[in-house]
């Protein structure tokens, strides 16, 4: 029998759900969103046997769905999420998890009374690139990690809300690279120091580049550099990273496979160094991204186990943004908090 599911939130962002539920088998039941009108438009796109409506509660009440998908947009995530959770459904949520700490608590909270799960789609997570750089990691073959770095630049021209937001490359896409450094290296936050800004050119409203030093477990430094308005030389939507060790370097550029060089002996004003290959990754290529959330949100309902991104997890990630918009308005250093 396949799970039953509530998607709520009908705009631009759903059209990448859409598939993957009914590629997985999930029976949409109702499509929620402000305007009904809207959400009557994605059932017929996608031909789905569902319910339009504009009434979240009335909706979870008639049908009682295993879970819901939660696409609205960040500001709504807490009072979707919650009320969901209250009403005894299990949710997946695009990211970022809230718009503010507090409500980030709230959810956690809720989900704990609730006995319910609540988990955040932290899509690049399910990427056969990325569990490659964290088994090869683990492997230790470059050894005990001392220094990480990534940047991201991409001159991106979205138009709409992310142009007026105020931290919008921060708030809106470093949340990736934030949760990505703590999946590859199953490192967690301790403090940040961080400058937003705004640089000359930029057709944003709010800080759309900023660099953050964050101290992290284990006594390693993370620097993420990064701009959504830099125009040439774009980097991957992933970043380029370069983590360092006492053993040797794994580099992951472009989105090419990561590319590893150790130290070969002990001579020399600088060390022969060799080349060697990543751990191979064990990610299903049908199941990256959106539906290798998805699915371990299915693993989830089917066996009881756990997701990686579960929010007790997942709010360690954004803590991480806060601190760094925080650290930048006060011009300090803070602690992360969850």
């Amino acid at each position: 029998m396949s799970e039953r599911a509530v998607v709520v939130g009908a705009g631009g962002i759903s059209g990448a759900w859409f598939p993957q539920l009914i590629a997985e088998g999930v029976k949409v039941e109702a499509v929620v969103d402000l305007s009904a009108k809207t959400a009557e438009a994605r059932i017929k796109e996608y031909a789905l046997d569902a319910k339009p409506s504009n009434n979240l509660k009335k909706t979870l009440k008639k049908f009682s769905p295993d879970f819901v998908v939660d696409l609205t947009i960040p500001e709504a995530h807490c009072d979707v999420t919650c009320t969901a959770l209250n009403m005894d459904c299990h949710v997946i949520g695009e990211k970022p998890m809230a718009s503010s700490m507090s409500e980030a608590r709230k959810m956690v909270r809720t989900a704990e009374k609730s006995g319910k799960t609540y988990m955040v789609s932290q899509s690049r997570r399910w990427d056969a690139r990325h569990e490659q750089v964290r088994l090869t990691l683990e492997s230790g073959s470059v050894g005990q990690i001392g220094n990480i770095v990534c940047e991201f630049f991409i001159g991106a021209h979205f138009g709409g809300f992310r142009d007026e937001m105020r931290s919008p490359l921060i708030l809106d896409m470093a949340i990736h690279h934030f949760d990505l450094v703590r999946f590859m290296t199953g490192l967690d936050p301790v403090a940040v120091y961080a400058r937003e800004f705004n640089p000359a050119g930029s057709w944003y409203r709010g800080d759309a580049a900023a660099s953050c030093i964050f101290e992290m477990s284990n006594d390693v430094i993370f620097t993420y550099t990064g701009s959504w308005c830099a125009e040439g030389f774009n980097t991957s939507w992933n970043g380029d990273w370069r983590i360092m060790g006492d053993k040797g370097t794994l580099r992951y550029i472009a989105d090419d496979d990561p590319s590893i060089e150790v130290v070969a002996g002990e001579e020399g004003f600088t060390r022969p160094l060799r080349s060697t290959s990543a751990v191979p990754s064990q990610t299903d290529a049908a199941k990256t991204g959106m539906r290798g959330a998805l699915c371990e949100m299915l693993d989830f309902i089917r066996e009881g186990k756990t997701p990686q991104t579960e929010c007790h997890d997942n709010i360690k990630s954004l803590a991480m943004v806060f601190a760094a918009i925080e650290s930048s308005r006060k011009g300090k250093r803070v602690p992360v908090q969850w």
